[in-house]
C-alpha cells in the first residue's frame, strides 16, 4: 500500500519527486520481511516462517510470499517477480499472525506510520442545523498516505444527538472502528463519525475520540494545505 499507492512515491497520485526521475509507469517493489509469518487452519500451523518476502504491487493490497516448499498442500499462485515463491490467497486459512499479533484482511505495512498530535486547529461539525461540535481542543492524525484528520474529545461534542450503528471497519494501524449516526429532529443521517474504543497501541491517544465524515456532515476543520501540492516542472 503505503509504497505504491496514493501519494506513495510509486503510487498514481505521488506528490514528492526523485532525483534522477522515477520512470513512468508501474513499479512492483519486493522485500525480504525477517518477521515470524505464521498461519492456522483448523487449530493447526500450516504456515510458520521467517522467510517471506512482501510484495508492493500498485493496485493491489500488500502481499505476502512464501518459499514454495513452505506453503504445504494450500492453493497458492506463482510470484512472477520472485522465482520460487507463492502467494496464498488471505482467506485460504483461518487466521494469520505476524510474530504474537493476529491479523486482520492483509499485512501491516513497515512504510506505513501514524503520527498524533495535540492542536489547536479547530473542527466545526452540523447536522441539519445542528451544531455537533465546536471546539479548537482537538488531536490531529497524520497517517502515510492519507489526509490528515481531526480527533475529538467526546466531551466537547453532543453525544446526545449521537447512537451507535452497527457499522464497523479494521485499520490495522488503529484497530476497530465503530461508527455514529446523528439524530435531529426526526433527521438521521448514518455514520457520521467514527471512533476506535480500543485502538492499536501505536493509536491509543485517540481511545473513545471522535472524527466526523465530510461527506456525512457540514464539516468545517482546519487542516494542513498542501498535501496534493503540484511537483515542479521536469519533477515526478
Amino acid at each position: 500500500m503505503s509504497l505504491t499507492s496514493g501519494t506513495g512515491p510509486f503510487g498514481a497520485s505521488r506528490v514528492g519527486w526523485s532525483s534522477p526521475p522515477l520512470p513512468d509507469g508501474a513499479i512492483t517493489w519486493i522485500e525480504p520481511h525477517p518477521r515470524r509469518i505464521r498461519a492456522e487452519k483448523g487449530g493447526q500451523a500450516v504456515i510458520d516462517t521467517e522467510k517471506a518476502l512482501l510484495v508492493h504491487r500498485p493496485g493491489q493490497m500488500l502481499a505476502y510470499a512464501f518459499p514454495v516448499d513452505e506453503v504445504g498442500d494450500l492453493p497458492h499462485e506463482s510470484e512472477p517477480e520472485a522465482p520460487g515463491f507463492v502467494k496464498v490467497p488471505w482467506d485460504a486459512v483461518d487466521t494469520w499472525f505476524e510474530e504474537g499479533r493476529q491479523l486482520v484482511t492483509y499485512p501491516p505495512n513497515p512504510y506505513h506510520r501514524v503520527d498524533l498530535h495535540p492542536t489547536t486547529r479547530r473542527l466545526v461539525a452540523t447536522v441539519a442545523g445542528a451544531t455537533l461540535v465546536d471546539t479548537d481542543d482537538t488531536l490531529i492524525l497524520f497517517e502515510t498516505g492519507l489526509e490528515p484528520k481531526l480527533y475529538v474529545d467526546p466531551a466537547h461534542v453532543r453525544t446526545d444527538l449521537l447512537r451507535r450503528t452497527e457499522t464497523t471497519s479494521w485499520c490495522n494501524y488503529k484497530g476497530w472502528a465503530s461508527y455514529w449516526a446523528a439524530e435531529v429532529d426526526g433527521t438521521v443521517v448514518e455514520d457520521v463519525a467514527w471512533s476506535y474504543e480500543e485502538p492499536l497501541p501505536e493509536s491509543s491517544r485517540i481511545a473513545g475520540f471522535l472524527s466526523f465524515d465530510p461527506e456525512k456532515v457540514e464539516l468545517s476543520a482546519a487542516l494542513p494545505q498542501g498535501s496534493s501540492r503540484p511537483r515542479p516542472a521536469g519533477r515526478r
